[in-house]
């Protein structure tokens, strides 16, 4: 089972809980057991599981990672400029997998699922494969 999700983010960076979307897709599938891949379509946006309790989590994530590969940099030769997103993606990874068991998604009590925007706003996708077991 495949299914492709749109995404509209408003921001440069931004991480967009996408949990609920998800597990109400693999609810709709009557799927049990096995993974669910969740992966995006992009070279500068990734998946990223991390705490969906406290929103200031969201904040320092980003603003680590911006200190990490900040958005101009001297020696940067990619011609787009977005050279920081790319890096960001790839550190972050363009997907994840989660176990699915009786039909929901295993994750920890402040687990979510997050499409992470480093080259934004923009209108993306990204797509959830289950796998059973």
């Amino acid at each position: 089972m495949f299914e492709t999700f749109s995404v509209k983010t408003n921001r440069r960076d931004e991480m967009v809980e996408v949990t609920s979307e998800v597990q109400r897709w693999i609810s709709s599938q009557s799927f049990k057991n096995g993974i669910a891949i969740v992966s995006s379509k992009h070279t500068t946006a990734g998946i990223t599981v991390n705490e969906n309790a406290d929103p200031d989590v969201k904040t320092d994530f980003l603003r680590r990672l911006d200190e990490v590969f900040p958005w101009e940099h001297p020696k940067d030769r990619h011609m787009e400029g977005n050279t920081a997103s790319h890096m960001k993606t790839s550190t972050v990874g363009h997907a994840q997998t989660i176990p699915v068991q009786n039909g929901e998604l295993v994750l920890g009590t402040w687990q979510g699922i997050y499409f992470c925007e480093f080259d934004g706003p923009r209108s993306r996708q990204y797509t959830v494969t289950l796998i059973s077991s």
